[in-house]
């Protein structure tokens, strides 16, 4: 059975940081392209960042750019989502996926997807 498992959610103080960590199961990362979104309540859910399989180029949105750094390790089967400098914005559910994305940089999710963390950040 394919599983992604997403952990590390938490509440944290504004400019804090945190590491969500997204694990598989059932099958094997290396071939995947794999990304991170977030839906806060009341909005759609937003790509947050991608990490390709081949060469681990990444996507980031925009919001998030110098903040967040996505990485990959295929030995762990594991994909990491490191969030510094918080902010009360970035409050959401996060989840992983496999994913792709345009030219524009903007991430698309699509098959397989985690059931998410929640990340609150509040002081």
């Amino acid at each position: 059975q394919v599983q992604l498992v997403e952990s590390g959610g938490g509440l944290v103080q504004p400019g804090g940081s945190l590491r969500l960590s997204c694990a598989a199961s059932g099958f094997t990362l290396d071939y995947y392209a794999i990304g991170w979104f977030r839906q806060a309540p009341g909005k759609e859910r937003e790509g947050v960042s991608c990490i390709s399989a081949s060469d681990s180029s990444t996507a980031y949105a925009e919001s998030v750019k110098g903040r967040f750094t996505i990485s990959r390790d295929n030995a762990k089967n594991t994909v990491y989502l490191q969030m510094n400098s918080l902010k009360p914005e970035d409050t959401a559910v996060y989840y992983c996926a496999t994913c792709s994305w345009s030219a524009t940089g903007k991430v698309y999710g699509y098959d397989y997807w985690g059931q998410g963390t929640q990340v609150t950040v509040s002081s």
